[in-house]
């Protein structure tokens, strides 16, 4: 039966299968859902992001991948954002999800990602090809009358819609930018407007900011409030706050970092909810000239790294960082170097220290640039506001 596995594009004929493999692994959905996952599915076969394994002719397994950017020291990284990955039951524990995964990652350099992440059932099959946690994806609960008592009547707040998705972006992108941001997606812009336009969406739009939040549970649920002023922070967290009369509780997705947690009087509840994503750099030179590094740090060093499974990241590297931005250069020089597996260099990526890297058995050789390297690739603690 192992002979006959093979990896394939999954093609609309397959997309049945999947499902059925799916249901096994995620639950039902219901008829409205599956064919808007249908939908959805066909613009994956489309762009060939959707790849399967046979079994003969049964589809067993299939995963797909989104085509993000992802903010990394304030710039924007392409990423392919892994998906959906689902192998029938009967044929788990039996290499058949890293004959699929491999394929993801093949299809994600052939088609120019540097970087890939995903939210992981577990993290064994994904560290064994590449992947390390790079981050979390945070949830805070505040109450609801203390975000309204924030003020900031005197911002001009508008209630907005799909037609904003554009504008939506450009916040973003000035904001992020210039607070040099690690983590958050940025989403097609048709997704933008889809998301703007749904029931349960309550958009505000300010000069300098936005708000996106809904129902959840019987709470409000901010999914996203970016500002660039304390001003407009406060105007659009009271809109949040308005609703204290019905709900007593905001749960808010939020960065660690958010000037939320300084402007709210009162703490959020003691237990947020964390979910940790992981990180693998696909192509490392593509990743490093395209992330932002700390302002001021000044860098030349030569690194050796190892990946089993990106053969084009094997090798030996010279890594220069200066002015923000950083190259990555094959290398001829010869004596010891820092190595990094395909692991670590993710969690280097990351802003992990080396200090926890070189504990934990990630990275070893020389130290004595060990603190230069911190410093460059420092960020503030990097996070996604999206489940994909």
């Amino acid at each position: 039966m192992a002979d006959d596995l093979r990896l394939v594009d999954v093609r609309s004929e397959h997309l049945d299968d999947v499902l059925r493999v799916r249901s096994r692994s995620f639950g039902l959905l219901d008829a409205g859902s599956r064919e808007g996952w249908k939908a959805d599915a066909e613009g994956f076969i489309a762009d060939g992001r959707m790849v399967g394994v046979l079994d003969g002719d049964e589809l067993i397994a299939a995963a797909r991948f989104w085509p993000f950017q992802q903010w990394w020291g304030g710039r924007k990284v392409p990423m392919a954002g892994v998906a959906g990955v689902v192998v029938a039951p009967e044929y788990r524990g039996r290499g058949v999800g890293s004959k699929l995964m491999r394929g993801v990652l093949a299809r994600s350099v052939e088609q120019g990602y540097p970087l890939s992440a995903l939210y992981p059932a577990t993290t064994v099959i994904y560290r064994h090809l590449g992947y390390e946690f790079g981050g979390g994806r945070y949830r805070y609960t505040f109450p609801a009358a203390e975000l309204r008592s924030l003020g900031g009547k005197e911002v001009e707040v508008r209630r907005a819609g799909p037609a904003d998705a554009s504008r939506f972006l450009e916040v973003v992108a000035q904001l992020h930018a210039a607070g040099r941001i690690s983590g958050p997606l940025v989403w097609p812009e048709d997704k933008v407007a889809e998301w703007l336009g749904e029931d349960n969406s309550f958009c505000y739009l300010a000069e300098d900011g936005f708000v996106v939040y809904g129902w959840a549970s019987g709470k409000l649920r901010v999914e996203e409030l970016v500002a660039g002023s304390e001003a407009t922070a406060r105007a659009l967290w009271s809109v949040v706050g308005s609703g204290s009369s019905i709900a007593a509780d905001v749960d808010a997705y939020l960065s660690p970092n958010d000037p939320a947690h300084l402007l709210i009087a009162k703490e959020a509840a003691k237990h947020a909810e964390i979910e940790r994503w992981m990180l693998r750099v696909l192509d490392a030179p593509a990743a490093i000239a395209a992330r932002g590094f700390a302002p001021g740090a000044s860098l030349e060093v030569d690194l050796e790294l190892d990946d089993f499974e990106v053969a084009t990241n094997t090798g030996r590297w010279h890594l220069s960082v200066s002015d923000g931005s950083g190259a990555l250069t094959p290398s001829t020089a010869t004596g010891d170097s820092l190595r990094l597996g395909s692991r670590g260099l993710a969690a280097l990526y990351a802003g992990t220290p080396l200090t926890s890297l070189r504990k934990a058995g990630l990275a070893w050789g020389p130290a004595d640039a060990d603190g230069a390297i911190e410093t460059a690739f420092s960020c503030a603690t990097p996070y996604m506001l999206d489940y994909f």
